[in-house]
């Protein structure tokens, strides 16, 4: 974090990254002193409603954050920017984006949250767009050019007005991570699992404890449950002991880049059991402010993430330590637990849509946890666009696979040529499941 003061005295002077957040309400002329050096420019938390008219003078930079401003129009100046590819312009008011606002090498746009009822047709003319995040807007429809997007591998389109999953979208070769929950066409289904019979857990049963991760949608506490009436006491007793330690996760209603936290919880309530996903206890009920919260096995501290998410530079590939390995039974235990599980979320109707390593826990040896349903979306498994849709996965399970191998000390080349199936979308999970039980 930057200050004014700082930008004004020179302070600052060649530096790559400028990030100010200090109640503006304009656009300090200051900023274009660093136009040699500036690469990433952060202006999101204040007031801002317009960008100069030159900010192309800004001839080196890269990314520009405006997040939690107050623009009602995607600035059109930002197309003229030589180097811009990428813009996140998160919780503004934006109603309106001008063709002239895209970047020629646009690579990423974030439009989360915002007024947006349609999108220009220059969209599809944006040939390097890999990420594309437009969840929690008032989109009716998708700009049929999209279909021209080929380099697209993420795209977040949940709590919109769309009234169908256009088929030339998911005919796109690289679309992997695909999240659209919340919009008329998906409700029916998200209902019926949204309405899947889980323990009620009653708020006063439970003790919060310290603070153990927070996240896009919610925040989780370790906490104490010690169950008060029959119905609790039953529910306790399917998890094991009353009064042990659990986990709460409790949502925080506002709109996340992958769409609704009310869709994720809907997602996991419909999951099902199964030993690769964190355990639901329950649901938390008689919360004095109406929260949504969900009751889980407390996760051992053995466990940790695969892999941290992706970076500005790789867009939508994880990141891992450089240091990272797997002796090969282990990956592929790692492998077998996600297509296991992978199998049976598709059995119930219930898209992932965030496939990653970041989102997989695993204790060092092969014991693998898949967490994070924030990006969930539903179909049903026998409908016309199920298998399209399952496509997706399987190249995102392709793409974790080549990670794991590419860290593994030896690779059979059978190994290989799944992967590389999987990244083309071709098997599904059932087969992949039976091929890593079987031949490996």
């Amino acid at each position: 974090m930057h200050t004014l003061e700082q930008l004004r005295s020179g302070a600052l002077a060649g530096i790559q990254r400028l990030t100010l957040r200090c109640g503006l309400t304009e656009f300090p002329r200051e900023i274009f002193a660093l136009a040699d050096s500036l690469e990433i420019l952060d202006l999101s938390g204040n007031a801002l409603s317009t960008l100069p008219d030159d900010l192309h003078r800004l001839h080196k930079l890269r990314i520009i954050f405006c997040s939690d401003n107050q623009f009602t129009e995607l600035p059109a100046v930002l197309g003229a920017c030589p180097a811009l590819s990428m813009i996140g312009f998160k919780a503004n008011q934006i109603r309106h984006v001008p063709a002239a606002a895209l970047p020629a090498s646009l690579r990423w746009l974030v439009l989360t949250d915002n007024h947006i009822e349609q999108l220009p047709s220059a969209l599809g003319e944006r040939p390097q767009l890999q990420k594309l995040m437009l969840a929690g807007n008032r989109l009716r429809a998708l700009p049929p050019s999209m279909a021209q997007l080929h380099k697209l591998e993420l795209l977040r389109i949940a709590s919109n007005q769309l009234a169908e999953l256009p088929d030339w979208l998911l005919a796109l070769p690289r679309l992997t991570w695909l999240a659209y929950a919340g919009n008329p066409f998906s409700e029916q289904r998200e209902d019926a699992l949204a309405h899947t019979p889980s323990a009620a857990i009653s708020w006063p049963t439970l003790t919060l404890r310290e603070k153990l991760g927070e996240g896009a949608s919610g925040v989780i506490y370790r906490a104490d449950w010690q169950a008060a009436t029959p119905s609790d006491a039953a529910a306790a007793a399917s998890a094991l002991a009353n009064g042990r330690p659990v986990a709460v996760k409790l949502f925080k209603g506002a709109m996340t880049s992958d769409g609704s936290p009310l869709s994720e919880m809907a997602a996991c309530l419909g999951a099902g059991a199964h030993s690769n996903l964190i355990p639901i206890l329950g649901h938390v009920e008689d919360h004095p402010e109406h929260t949504h919260g969900l009751v889980m096995d407390l996760i051992s501290p053995a466990f940790h993430n695969l892999a941290g998410p992706p970076s500005l530079d790789s867009c939508t590939h994880d990141i891992y330590a450089a240091d990272k390995r797997f002796p090969l039974q282990t990956a592929l235990s790692i492998a077998r637990g996600i297509a296991s599980a992978a199998a049976q979320l598709h059995q119930h109707g219930i898209l992932h849509g965030d496939l990653y390593g970041h989102n997989i826990l695993h204790d060092d040896h092969g014991h693998t946890l898949l967490g994070d349903f924030g990006a969930a979306s539903f179909y049903d498994p026998a409908g016309r666009q199920a298998d399209a849709l399952q496509t997706l996965e399987v190249r995102a399970f392709g793409n974790l696979l080549e990670e794991l191998l590419d860290r593994s000390d030896s690779t059979p080349s059978a190994l290989r040529e799944l992967q590389a199936a999987c990244q083309l979308g071709t098997p599904r999970f059932k087969s992949i499941q039976e091929q890593l039980d079987n031949s490996f």
